[in-house]
Formats: C-alpha cells, sequence, structure tokens
C-alpha cells in the first residue's frame, strides 16, 4: 500500500493510505494515537530521507506537546512493519523515510549530499557477500561513501 502513494498524491489518497497504516498497526495489536497520525501524515507529505530530530519538528509544530521519544518508539514500530526505512548514510544519525523500492544511497563525504540509486546497482555485490561470507546485504540500509561529481 505505502509504495504505491505517490508523493504529492493528494491529501484523500494520503489520508487513506495512513488509514491503512494504522488498521495494520492495529492488527498487530498496536493503537492508532494522535502522535502516529500525526508522524504518519508527515512522512506522507514528504517524502525525503530525515532524522528522527526533524521529523519531530515536524511533528511538533502541529503537537508541541509529542516527546522525542515518541517518535522514536513510532519510528522503530514503523521500520518492523515495513512502512518505514531506516538509513544509516555514513556517519552522523539514521534517516527515515517511507519504504519503496528497494535502492541504495550514494553520499558524499564531503558536502553530504546524497543519491538514491536502483537496489539491483548493487546485486553482484550482494550475491559475492552471500556466497563467500554468507552475509546479505539490505540496499535499504546500505551507503556508499565517495565523493559526488561537484566535490571531485
Amino acid at each position: 500500500m505505502v509504495r504505491d502513494i505517490q508523493a504529492g498524491a493528494g491529501p484523500v489518497a494520503e489520508r487513506e493510505a495512513i488509514d491503512a497504516v494504522l488498521a495494520q498497526l492495529r492488527e498487530k495489536g498496536g493503537r492508532a494515537t494522535p502522535a502516529r497520525r500525526l508522524l504518519l501524515g508527515v512522512l506522507f507529505g514528504n517524502r525525503e530521507h530525515r532524522t528522527a530530530e526533524e521529523l519531530t519538528a515536524e511533528v511538533q509544530a502541529q503537537a508541541p506537546d509529542v516527546n522525542i521519544s515518541t517518535i522514536y518508539r513510532n519510528l522503530e514500530e514503523l521500520v518492523r512493519l515495513g512502512v518505514v526505512d531506516r538509513a544509516h548514510m555514513g556517519s552522523g544519525p539514521a534517516s527515515y523515510h517511507l519504504a519503496s523500492v528497494a535502492h541504495g544511497h550514494l553520499v558524499c563525504e564531503q558536502c553530504g549530499s546524497f543519491t538514491e540509486v536502483p537496489g539491483e546497482l548493487f546485486d553482484g555485490l550482494a550475491r559475492r557477500v552471500s556466497e563467500r561470507y554468507g552475509f546479505t546485504v539490505d540496499p535499504h540500509h546500505f551507503a556508499v561513501t565517495g565523493r559526488c561529481a561537484n566535490c571531485q
């Protein structure tokens, strides 16, 4: 469901997607709290990668009493359900975004910019790592650091 909703799809589609995620949470014993609804609204309203702190600021702009620990707990639950992806972009805090088609990240060590690249770009590497080390690479959490074209 989440993967099918495009950025800017409109408030009705976003509201329906949020309701679907909350229904999924309830099926698994979770609750549809106001803080979760606000966080999902922020995530569906802007598909960019953001840290928990940035997401907290956006939620607190609407509900100042929502604590960052609440945001972290909700993000962890949404990651567990596959609604949200957590990516580690080299140094610094993890970033979060709505789950999407598998992709990796190229992160510039100099300017901090990042580029999403198709997950299949890492298929050969993932296969070799699996064969040699028995380790599965998850491209949603995978970042390759280096220098972007502008910083070379």
